[in-house]
């Protein structure tokens, strides 16, 4: 470029071209220094690993126990596994001494470097972090013949099976060497970090799609030990709250984490304006979702922690959470010295397994004895089960084992074991209720932790939706819903759908893309698994769906969440009414309200707003007026309110679908292939469940929606003194209106129970004129349905 020279009497002496190269030296020398204030502070992160390092009695009596176990398994392991030779039982001895030896003094330092390197570093120094402990206890012992590093492979990973194996069996099935683990790592950690606030910490922990019926019944028959006593004992207060429509994990964790669940009208939409398909499983779309409605003053953003979340609750710290897709190995020492105990990941990939075997069996054993409904439990979910059961379980309480050891306020974890297992088992199925048990085990094994760390901890479950059960509409019809839709469009149109099965591969991908390199997809992991990898996310599972639209856009698209489906036509700008539709596909809304699978669509109609119609009449939601049979009956005293306000979010499909529900047994018909649902209403599956200290103030009245569930967590820090400042008004809902709507309907009690017998009776009654719609439910009057021109109505 061409500057003024200025000599030393400030005087111009002309003109010079100087070249480029100093700035970009200069571009240079910032990215050096960038890189090393990054290399000193993970250097600084490796130093504090070793500090805390630090012998301890405990430690020493964990060292002595072991010793036993670990001659067990190396005895079996050499004596089984060919390519290695010990002399005599005192060799043997005498290896496993130098083992522990080796391991006390090397771990450590392979801990160190894998938080030093992050990334791919930590899971991969982990797998093999045993190996090469018993690598250099081979060298070290004359007495063994043969000591390559392939026959150190070999004993490392028998060593891991069997004392999987012999750990389990001495635990009788339970999570004692984990838990004697992990209260390892909370000494390690305790006294770090801590917090600018004095009062309790809160661990709030999420059971992913557990209904309050179902929980209500594990703790009367003492199915949940830990649950059980402390209702029982009085130590806590369960008390049931309404999901609302849709009842998802998006929906319900943009509500209690961040005040504002009417951002998502499902766990996926289309969005038009963009022209594509928006997921709330992929990080990108997360995070681009929570940056659309988050105004930084989230449940968790006065210190606290994210932990497998859909969204942060703008924590300053979030692991394993959709939103963030951050690097956990930059931000948790426990997540690498996890990795490097031989009870952590090793023990954690051996039962994962074992988990994937026993899914194998327990798939088999349901066709064998003919339990109807199911679904096909094969494929990508036998590794699912084992992946979400095990591993990501052992790696939350790892996680919050070592934020209440550092003294973090809050911390909020979402476990979604057993929302994963009921989808595929059905949600009151005996291996569903397995894995119910083992969250019980987690909460124990935390309460434990609580009273072993320095800082006074409270403990809240609660869940983000229940299930509702039923055969699919698949299994019922013969067809899918998206094959249906297209039977019915202008014949030459196309349709583009998205209904499969990939919610629970969510958090796995998560934990992909974290340890392969974060969001920015320059991690070397990338390079592995690259065919994997999705604008610079790992994504495995089902097949995926990217609708892109231009330049050509298809004539129809159809979402499917549970039993609630929506179907966009992209060509109409904006929200399509029903004069439109008709217009465009004439058969399309009269052939799914006549369908015998579903039980009312909601389309809008110029001049009355959202109408839900039915086979026999239809319902007015802005003015509750109904004509003919009330499509609503038999969905609960809340449909109405729920389905209004559902019409106002933002990106609602021009056509809601809700599918049937059987009068008798309460059942629903999934779009998904799934036998446990959720996602609409009808069931079980809006009414989750809160249980909280029963110290606490009790809960004014019901609980309508998880913003209430929000404000009523911030009011309990707040008396806690866990938050700095009043809550500040949540952002509206983009263009579509306010989230709360505009009537609502009488509400039943929390725990309160519908009696089946008389709900039903009731709601099989047709109401005439003047009469309520259901029982202490919707205002508004019933006409009779007449003739009118259009072919719906």
């Amino acid at each position: 470029m061409v500057v003024g020279h200025t000599g030393a009497d400030g005087t111009d002496t002309g003109t010079r071209s100087r070249p480029a190269r100093p700035e970009r030296g200069r571009g240079h020398g910032r990215r050096l220094a960038v890189i090393g204030r990054l290399l000193r502070g993970r250097l600084r992160l490796a130093g504090i690993v070793l500090r805390d390092m630090k012998p301890t009695p405990h430690r020493l009596l964990r060292v002595t126990r072991s010793v036993v176990a670990s001659g067990l398994a190396l005895g079996l392991a050499l004596e089984f596994l060919p390519g290695i030779e010990i002399n005599g039982f005192g060799a043997l001895m005498r290896l496993v001494v130098i083992l522990t030896l080796v391991g006390v003094v090397l771990r450590p330092v392979l801990v160190a470097l894998a938080v030093a390197l992050g990334g791919i570093a930590v899971p991969l120094i982990g797998l093999f972090a045993q190996t090469l402990v018993i690598y250099v206890a081979l060298r070290i012992e004359p007495e063994v013949i043969s000591s390559s590093f392939g026959a150190a492979v070999g004993v490392a990973w028998g060593i891991a099976v069997i004392s999987a194996v012999v750990g389990w069996l001495a635990d009788a099935g339970s999570d004692g060497t984990f838990s004697s683990e992990v209260m390892r790592q909370v000494a390690r950690y305790g006294g770090g970090g801590g917090s600018p606030f004095d009062g309790p910490g809160v661990v709030i922990v999420q059971i992913d799609g557990l209904s309050a019926p179902l929980l209500r019944w594990a703790v009367t028959a003492g199915n949940l030990p830990t649950l059980s006593r402390w209702v029982r004992g009085g130590s806590h207060r369960f008390v049931e709250w309404h999901t609302g429509m849709p009842s998802t994990t998006p929906t319900s964790q943009a509500g209690i984490l961040h005040g504002t669940s009417g951002h998502v009208p499902a766990f996926r939409w289309y969005d038009k304006e963009a022209g594509r398909l928006v997921v709330t499983n992929r990080p990108r779309d997360a995070a681009e979702i929570e940056r659309g409605f988050s105004n930084g003053r989230g449940l968790l953003a006065d210190g606290g922690v994210s932990i497998s979340n859909v969204f942060s609750g703008d924590a300053p710290h979030s692991l394993l959470t959709v939103s963030q897709a951050g690097l956990p190995g930059r931000r948790a020492r426990g997540y690498a010295s996890f990795a490097a105990s031989p009870q952590g990941l090793a023990r954690s990939l051996v039962l994962t397994i074992g988990e994937m075997i026993k899914e194998v069996h327990q798939a088999r054993k349901q066709r064998r004895d003919n339990i109807f409904p199911r679904v096909r439990r094969g494929g990508s979910y036998v590794a699912l089960r084992g992946l979400t059961n095990v591993l990501l379980r052992d790696l939350n309480v790892t996680f919050i084992a070592e934020q209440m050891a550092r003294g973090v306020p809050v911390v909020f974890c979402d476990f979604v074991d057993y929302d994963e297992v009921a989808h595929h088992a059905g949600p009151n199925r005996r291996e569903s209720l397995q894995t119910l048990e083992g969250i019980d085990r987690v909460l124990a094994m935390l309460e434990r932790i609580a009273s072993a760390v320095e800082r006074t901890y409270e403990i809240v479950v609660l869940s983000d939706h229940g299930q509702s059960q039923g055969a699919t509409f698949r299994q019922r019809y013969g067809r899918s819903l998206e094959d249906t839709v297209r039977g019915l469009l202008t014949p030459g149109a196309a349709a583009a759908a998205a209904t499969g099965t990939a919610e629970g591969w969510g958090p796995v991908n998560t934990l992909l893309t974290e340890v392969t390199g974060g969001g920015d997809g320059t991690g070397p992991g990338r390079l592995m698994l690259r065919r994997r990898t999705d604008d610079g996310q790992i994504t495995f599972g089902p097949s995926r769906l990217e609708v892109t639209l231009d330049p050509q856009r298809p004539d129809l698209v159809v979402v499917a969440s549970g039993n609630l489906a929506m179907v966009y036509l992209p060509q109409v700008a904006g929200r399509a009414d029903l004069e439109q539709m008709e217009f465009l596909h004439p058969a399309l809304v009269r052939g799914l309200i006549d369908h015998p699978g579903v039980g009312f669509v909601v389309v809008r109609c110029q001049g009355h707003g959202p109408v839900a119609f039915g086979a026999r009449g239809r319902m007015f939601l802005e003015t509750g007026v109904v004509e003919g049979t009330n499509p609503l009956l038999g969905y609960g005293s809340r449909a109405a309110a729920d389905l209004l306000r559902h019409q106002r979010m933002h990106n609602v499909g021009d056509i809601v679908v809700v599918s049937r529900i059987d009068p008798g047994t309460r059942e629903v018909a999934a779009f998904e292939e799934l036998v446990g649902c959720h996602g609409g209403i009808g069931g079980d599956q809006t009414r989750a469940v809160l249980l909280y200290p029963a110290g606490w103030p009790a809960v004014p009245g019901p609980i309508e929606g998880p913003d209430a569930v929000h404000h009523q967590l911030v009011r309990w820090l707040e008396q806690l003194g866990l938050r700095r400042g009043p809550l500040p008004e949540p952002r509206p809902a983009a263009s579509g209106g306010p989230a709360d709507t505009k009537t609502a309907p009488a509400p039943k009690p929390p725990g309160a129970h519908e009696t089946p017998g008389v709900q039903e009776a009731a709601e099989t009654t047709q109401n005439t004129v003047g009469r309520p719609v259901e029982p202490g439910a919707q205002p508004g009057t019933e006409q009779p349905a007449h003739a009118s021109s259009k072919n719906v109505t």
